[in-house]
């Protein structure tokens, strides 16, 4: 087995979620959950199908998104692997419930906006999705203004009364 690491390529602030399912449904399963529960919302889907023909399906409605969604499944290139990219305004907290219900996907590896990198196992058989990094690592623990920054944030954007 050897190891890869592929960076997800977005532009900033370009939220996405990455996870795994089991069936070439879920592109269009995915595409009517997220339309249903979020009424406007622009993304872009991609998904490796694992066996013949071994295409790259998608779906989607913002062009933007779909060109993301389908040039990094296809760099990551692991078996039954979605990417789901949300155009600018559109968050994954809004959608992640949704996304998980769907019954083909699996597991959720990450739904963010930062910088990601996936590391992926391939041996002879094919590519497999070992995990990611999210992010940069803590630079220390939140202190008190930190605290209240940070619940000021939260009601701002409306998260919290």
């Amino acid at each position: 087995m050897n190891m890869e690491v592929v960076q997800i390529q977005k532009p900033e602030g370009i939220n996405f979620i990455l996870g795994q399912s089991h069936f070439i449904k879920t592109v269009e399963d995915i595409h009517e959950a997220l339309v249903t529960a979020v009424p406007g919302i622009r993304f872009g889907l991609a998904f490796c199908e694992a066996s013949h023909p071994r295409l790259v399906r998608w779906s989607g409605n913002d062009e933007i998104m779909l060109q993301l969604a389908r040039e990094n499944a296809l760099k990551i290139g692991a078996g039954h692997c979605f990417i789901l990219f949300l155009a600018e305004g559109f968050y994954p907290v809004n959608v992640l419930i949704t996304v998980k219900q769907v019954p083909e996907v699996c597991r959720v590896f990450c739904a963010t906006a930062n910088p990601t990198e996936v590391i992926i196992a391939v041996t002879e058989q094919g590519r497999g999705i070992l995990g990611v990094v999210d992010g940069q690592p803590p630079l220390g623990i939140e202190a008190e203004e930190d605290i209240a920054a940070r619940k000021a944030l939260l009601r701002r954007f409306g998260y919290k009364l």
